[in-house]
């Protein structure tokens, strides 16, 4: 499906995890653009201010509460928006969280949680929009992947994980969409400064907190410097990665991936070009990963 943006008032959006970071960006750009947005998301705060934001600017954008944990909610969120339009013409499924410990120390609670939201919630929302494309016999379905969807950094593994799962999943509705005028694309952002990093700092903080008791401790030490070495360096922002979800939305015929970020196209040469035991050895450099005398 094309989303003409001549015609793009008629055109209908529900992004998950709407009211911070990438999605946030997104839902205003696209409101700028002339689409109509339901910007998704939990907290009731930034709901408001949101919609303040919309009201101020007189954007066709309004914000829903929708907790992709939950199929209530999402039911409900879904009702909300079919209630005000006649179609979801585009789902861009954003919402996601990242906890950061090895795969040793993470616990299994946190495993399910974040497998919850960044997975399940994403074929929650998904299943329950299809049924409404098909009928149209069109649609977009974008994917908020990253570069750790097809790259693993250590300490990432259950993040990365759920990226990889979100792939794999994308991929197999790319094809069994077709017939049906669905499209399904995947965009790759690399590091990108949003609100996901302090809430992984949050999220994560038990595991930091002792690491000197867990065998890793040297490993999560030099993470923490390389996260803030890479928080120095960036320069992409969100509106960067809005208004590539932009092109990916209004392309004739999208490509099945599109990348965030000079970072996420160096990383995507580095996986075609090198071996896994080459790349491997960079991140052990990278992370001064040394075997124990």
């Amino acid at each position: 499906m094309s989303v003409d943006s001549s015609a793009s008032n008629a055109q209908t959006v529900l992004i998950t995890g709407a009211t911070d970071g990438l999605g946030k960006a997104t839902a205003i750009l696209l409101a700028e653009r002339g689409y109509r947005v339901f910007a998704a998301g939990r907290s009731a705060e930034k709901r408001a201010q949101l919609d303040t934001l919309a009201r101020e600017r007189k954007l066709a954008l309004e914000t829903l509460e929708l907790n992709v944990e939950d199929d209530g909610s999402v039911q409900r969120g879904l009702a909300n928006v079919l209630a005000k339009s006649a179609a979801i013409d585009v789902l861009i499924n954003n919402a996601g969280v990242n906890f950061t410990a090895t795969v040793e120390d993470l616990s299994m609670e946190d495993w399910r949680r974040q497998f919850e939201i960044n997975v399940f919630g994403v074929l929650r929302v998904t299943k329950a929009v299809l049924p409404h494309m098909r009928e149209k016999k069109r649609g977009r379905i974008l994917m908020m992947s990253s570069v750790s969807g097809f790259l693993t950094p250590p300490t990432q593994g259950a993040y990365s994980g759920s990226k990889h799962a979100l792939e794999g999943i994308s991929n197999a509705l790319r094809l069994e969409l077709y017939p049906f005028g669905i499209q399904v694309v995947l965009i790759q952002p690399g590091y990108i400064v949003t609100g996901i990093q302090k809430a992984s700092a949050e999220l994560s903080r038990p595991y930091f907190e002792n690491m000197k008791s867990s065998p890793y401790a040297a490993l999560y030490e030099r993470f923490s410097r390389s996260v803030n070495a890479s928080r120095a360096k960036s320069k992409s922002t969100p509106e960067d990665c809005a208004r590539v979800v932009l092109r990916a939305m209004e392309a004739a015929s999208p490509k099945p991936r599109y990348g965030v970020t000079g970072l996420a196209f160096v990383a995507k040469w580095l996986k075609r070009l090198l071996s896994d035991r080459a790349a491997d050895a960079v991140f052990r450099r990278r992370f001064g990963i040394t075997r124990e005398a």
